[in-house]
């Protein structure tokens, strides 16, 4: 199972969008401590609807205790400052992909260790970085994509009317 991991995140929106996007892709979400809000808040529930009680979702103390309890693990570190884009590099099935909090991304002492699985999204120099739920949602599209989007439903069915009718 791919696994999303949020470093510190700050703005419960994102994380609730972050959450949906968990369950809709069979991802699960490790939230590494401290967080600018309570998983409890209604506002990370509101961003995920009514989908955060399937999200398959593990708090951590920090950084540390994350490594600690996932020992072995393979972690890209998404980031602006990586130095291979996203979609140039192998993810497994079980990849952790980690993102870090909206004000300062993943400390350069982390990524400094990281430096060949440090991966960035390509983007216009003006701008600073996209929002942390809409590159979430673009590196696990790809690592799906990769893995033949692997238990996913891949064809849709319409509410009224069949495909069979075309």
């Amino acid at each position: 199972m791919l696994n999303v991991v949020l470093l510190e995140p700050e703005i419960p929106q994102n994380t609730g969008n972050i959450g949906r996007t968990c369950v809709a892709t069979g991802t699960r979400l490790h939230l590494i401590e401290p967080m600018g809000f309570s998983v409890d808040e209604k506002s990370v529930k509101r961003a995920g609807l009514d989908y955060w009680q399937y999200l398959d979702v593990t708090v951590y103390k920090n950084f540390d205790e994350f490594l600690e309890k996932n020992p072995g693990a393979k972690i890209y570190m998404a980031t602006t400052k990586g130095l291979n884009k996203y979609s140039d590099v192998k993810y497994d099935k079980d990849a952790y992909i980690m993102f870090g909090k909206e004000s300062a991304g993943i400390p350069e002492e982390i990524l400094m260790k990281h430096k060949e699985d440090a991966i960035r999204i390509p983007m216009n120099p003006d701008i600073r970085s996209l929002n942390l739920s809409n590159s979430v949602a673009i590196v696990v599209y790809e690592a799906l994509r990769q893995n033949n989007f692997e238990g996913m439903q891949l064809q849709g069915e319409l509410h009224r009317h069949s495909w069979d009718e075309c």
